[in-house]
């Protein structure tokens, strides 16, 4: 496994921080619950969701309104993994049960949105072993794995080890959606004309290679691209790509019908700053926009 080491460093020689880990898996849990849309742009739901065979640790609704739950263990040895994959499953086949939780908790509006295409575990643990890197890539659901480490002065770091992101599960709202007049991503995608297709692949394969750490979501009506977070996020059509990217609007020159500010026009995905792409250099433009996001997320 890779280490992390922090140092605080000033005017004398380098002091290295010795990490530790929660002392009980609830201390961990408290903290993660009460940041955890900070943390990981999760909104938090429950703590120790009952179940018919168990409770999980948290359960939320992330940015792009899918499912996470939550598992959390202090040592390498618990198997996490195993029991976020049995909750998931279960979610799976009560998903009026968390539409309820969600209308108690975050009211009608946000359940009808909620988008059963890439529901996902989080398993946070003081270590992982390489069998468990190597295991979830045999997984067909959305799982990562994140360690943590505790430093002195409240200071919490988390590393994503890895992510494994499988093809978004159709539902029967996405049957739906197709068979009305609202496209899903995949079918604007497919019926868009060629130019449009190479610029979004273009753009695309930019985005990935920006670091390991990038990881792409297919949801319904957009694509995400996210480390922990999103950080930006697609929408294709007949003559146009949409960009939308978490970046201060207030920071840039907005340009009319290329550059918007989004946050009270509202739009899929993140709702922040907008690029339009029609053309290669408006893709360049993106692109720029699109690193400025990764670093700065």
């Amino acid at each position: 496994m890779s280490e992390i080491k922090l140092f605080r460093y000033g005017n004398t020689v380098a002091e290295e921080l010795q990490a530790k880990g929660a002392t009980i898996e609830k201390e961990l849990q408290n903290v993660i619950e009460k940041n955890m849309y900070d943390f990981f742009g999760v909104r938090f739901l429950q703590s120790e969701y009952r179940i018919d065979n168990g409770r999980m640790d948290s359960i939320g609704i992330d940015e792009n309104n899918c499912p996470v739950i939550f598992e959390y263990k202090c040592h390498s040895n618990e198997n996490v993994i195993n029991q976020g994959l049995f909750y998931l499953n279960w979610l799976l086949e009560h998903k009026a049960n968390f539409k309820l939780l969600v209308i108690e908790k975050l009211g009608l509006k946000d359940a009808e949105e909620i988008d059963w295409s890439m529901p996902r575990v989080i398993c946070i643990a003081g270590d992982f072993n390489k069998y468990d890197e190597e295991a979830i890539k045999q997984i067909n659901r959305n799982i990562s794995l994140i360690r943590y480490k505790k430093f002195d002065k409240d200071l919490l770091l988390f590393e994503l080890l890895n992510t494994n992101t499988v093809a978004p599960l159709e539902t029967e709202e996405e049957v739906s959606t197709s068979k009305g007049t609202e496209r899903t991503f995949i079918e604007q995608y497919e019926k868009a004309p060629q130019k449009i297709k190479a610029l979004y692949d273009d753009i695309k394969m930019f985005t990935l290679s920006l670091g390991d750490d990038v990881s792409e979501n297919t949801l319904k009506l957009y694509q995400a691209f996210k480390k922990i977070k999103n950080f930006v996020t697609m929408e294709i059509y007949q003559s146009k790509i949409l960009v939308n990217l978490k970046l201060n609007p207030d920071d840039f020159n907005l340009v009319d019908n290329l550059i918007r500010d989004m946050r009270e026009i509202g739009c899929y995905g993140i709702k922040s700053l907008q690029c339009i792409v029609r053309n290669e250099k408006e893709m360049e433009l993106a692109k720029d926009l699109i690193k400025k996001a990764y670093d700065n997320n």
